[in-house]
């Protein structure tokens, strides 16, 4: 590990980890903005109009075969920077993860507080009854899957047109504001709402681990450009 970035961490105890696509690109799950992300891939709709509210409500199936297709990778497994964080956060070191991603690969890798900000594909709700539905079910399924009451099920996943949850943006924000060292990892910064909540962090060292510069490493205590996982890997 960079040594800077050790000390950093060792002398923290209130440590937040904000990230994104990136964290999960070395499980095999695809990002969207990079040169094989999903934005750069041809189908009949640009990948964002597909992943929208209401292409859900008024092209239901379309939606799901590219849901099934492309945002579903149940055998994707945790990675170094899943597995230092849980284990950072078991030290009592780290006070929480604050992600992008709705892959539930912290939760795999053992880390308890974990605020994801764009819901999770591992949690699935009738429209109309509001009963839970596991992942399996959306994948067993064909065409649209429908509760037993007839309604359809519905990801736990904000789709584009939808609002961040507000509880969990209060609660990402409480974490910030009492931090004192935040990791941002594997993320441009580029996607609103979400990327704006670092701005809620008031402490003095803020380090960005990321492959490509972002917005905010000109205000960055430690700026490493290397992927993620690599950086947390464990030392030999």
């Amino acid at each position: 590990m960079n040594i800077n970035l050790k000390v950093l961490i060792d002398q923290s105890r209130s440590i937040v980890f904000f990230g994104g696509a990136g964290v999960s690109t070395e499980s095999g799950i695809p990002d969207f903005r990079s040169t094989d992300g999903l934005y750069n891939q041809k189908y009949p709709y640009p990948p964002e109009h597909i992943l929208s509210r209401h292409f859900f409500y008024n092209s239901t199936e379309e939606f799901f075969r590219f849901y099934r297709e492309k945002m579903l990778y149940p055998h994707a497994k945790p990675n170094n920077a899943h597995k230092y964080l849980a284990s950072l956060e078991k030290e009592g070191k780290l006070t929480a993860v604050i992600t992008q991603n709705i892959d539930n690969l912290h939760q795999m890798a053992g880390s308890e507080c974990v605020l994801e900000l764009h819901g999770s594909v591992y949690r699935n709700y009738c429209i109309e009854c509001n009963k839970f539905h596991s992942l399996e079910v959306i994948i067993a399924s064909e065409g649209v899957p429908r509760c037993l009451c007839g309604g359809v099920i519905k990801p736990d996943v904000v789709l584009y047109g939808e609002q961040l949850d507000s509880n969990m943006l209060n609660s990402a924000t409480e974490v910030l504001r009492n931090a004192d060292l935040l990791i941002i990892g594997g993320t441009s910064l580029n996607v609103y709402p979400a990327a704006g909540l670092i701005n809620r962090y008031s402490g003095q060292n803020t380090v960005i681990i990321n492959k490509s510069p972002t917005c905010a490493d000109n205000n960055a205590t430690l700026v490493i450009c290397d992927a993620i996982g690599k950086v947390f890997a464990p030392d030999i």
